[in-house]
């Protein structure tokens, strides 16, 4: 089986939809109904399930130490198929539990009670660095199937008959979480709101230079009790369809909006943001008081990609330096020394920030050096003799830190440059990253939002 964080080979030359048409039947096929009858049982707690939480997974009724495979499928609403395995022997009861039993081989190794979740990855037929995502994040779950397979054998293998199999619900939104499209004076987005009455603490969220409309977190943030906007900034509906200048007055607009809505505590508004979105987000903390905590996550400490405006405030851009690319045997691109050292005129003065900043980096971030723009920003903060901040670093994790829902993925695809961009990390290590971090990136927001 591959080994999480190495690349997949290319889809062999001449597999026909007709061929890929037809393995998804057979996933389909074989993934229909629920567990199996016989003496052999998995067992899976809970069936149903909030996307970021975890999963108890045991087996029972096999023979002593027999050698088995785990393995996980999913579907996708775009008919994509993602998969994963992992290789465990059963103790002398003939039982495994993935909390304690250590995968031996597979897509990750050791004692990891979520790593088929977590390693779930395009199946070789598929575009190979495929986010997995969810469309429709409030009515319907995503389903999960889950199976037992004798013997020992890698994801990009047909699996043969289950000895038991078990389909599971994950789902994006608790029930009566509200998602109303926003299309208000200059603001483009999705606002996802609690169930109850409220009100609740206001979070807005951004993404990175993607572009485009990214509403799964937002939509877990309001399961979780935060009134969400989902917020994009070019690449959505008439938005500027290319990431140009941008006037942060844009941004100001959304937080005021915010602070007006109903079902919004306020007085104080949180953002959340990853990669250029972290810098937004540090930029709006420290330009916008209304704006009183801020989530930098694998962001930089100066502004990057566009020149931003605000009031006659100008910051310049970093900008990658194409001539520093790596481009790696598996014709990946290492973009981890584009970035040269940040310019004054383009560095965020985080000194006016009145708000409270919370940097989330992985020490293995191979976009840019996050964690060392949160040490250079945390340095400028020191100077100025504020204590406004806090650091979560993570040794082992890439560049993109999601909520747990979300499997690891060392690559992804960028438009800009027509090939996959290295992102880093190693999967359990930055799986575990996420896990922690989203626990207490909702304890940050509560803190000095509630």
């Amino acid at each position: 089986g591959r080994l999480a964080g190495q690349m997949m080979p290319p889809p062999p030359f001449g597999l026909l939809r007709a061929g890929r048409a037809a393995v998804r039947a057979g996933s389909r096929a074989w993934s229909s109904g629920g567990s199996s009858p016989g003496p052999i049982s998995l067992t899976v707690r809970p069936l149903k399930s909030i996307a970021d939480e975890p999963v108890d997974i045991q087996v029972a009724g096999l023979e002593a130490r027999q050698a088995v495979t785990l393995r996980a499928r999913v579907l996708t609403e775009r008919e994509s198929l993602f998969n994963s395995s992992g290789q465990y022997q059963a103790d002398g009861e003939g039982r495994l539990d993935t909390s304690r039993s250590p995968s031996v081989g597979g897509d990750y190794l050791g004692v990891a009670p979520m790593g088929l979740l977590w390693t779930l990855s395009p199946s070789p037929m598929e575009e190979p660095y495929e986010r997995l995502t969810k469309l429709n994040l409030i009515d319907s779950p995503m389903y999960v199937d889950l199976s037992v397979h004798s013997g020992h054998s890698g994801s990009d293998t047909i699996p043969g008959v289950p000895l038991v199999k078990q389909r599971i619900e994950r789902w994006y939104s608790k029930p009566e979480v509200r998602r109303i499209k926003l299309r208000e004076g200059n603001l483009r987005g999705c606002m996802f709101i609690p169930p109850g009455d409220g009100p609740f603490p206001g979070v807005i969220d951004l993404f990175g230079d993607d572009g485009g409309l990214t509403e799964f977190r937002a939509c877990l943030l309001a399961s979780r009790g935060f009134t969400t906007l989902a917020l994009p900034y070019f690449g959505f509906e008439d938005l500027p369809r290319t990431l140009t200048d941008l006037r942060l007055e844009y941004f100001e607009e959304a937080v005021n909006y915010l602070q007006k809505y109903p079902a919004v505590k306020g007085p104080g508004i949180g953002v959340i943001g990853s990669s250029k979105g972290g810098d937004l987000a540090l930029s709006m903390v420290t330009f916008i008081p209304q704006v009183v905590a801020s989530v930098c996550i694998s962001g930089c400490n100066a502004n990057t990609t566009s020149d931003l405006y605000y009031k006659d405030i100008h910051l310049s851009s970093l900008r990658h330096d194409v001539d520093r690319i790596i481009i790696l045997d598996s014709g990946i691109l290492d973009m981890s020394k584009t970035f040269n050292k940040p310019k004054e005129d383009s560095i965020i003065p985080l000194e006016k920030a009145e708000g409270h900043i919370l940097f989330v980096v992985g020490e293995d971030d191979k976009v840019w050096n996050s964690k060392l723009f949160a040490e250079e920003a945390i340095k400028r903060l020191k100077k100025h003799d504020k204590e406004n901040y806090e650091l979560l670093s993570y040794p082992g994790a890439g560049h993109c830190i999601d909520p747990p829902c979300s499997p690891f993925r060392f690559a992804k695809f960028k438009r800009l440059f027509g090939l996959p961009v290295l992102l880093g990390g190693e999967a359990i290590k930055h799986c575990y990253a996420q896990q922690d971090s989203w626990q207490k990136i909702q304890d940050f927001l509560r803190s000095h939002l509630c």
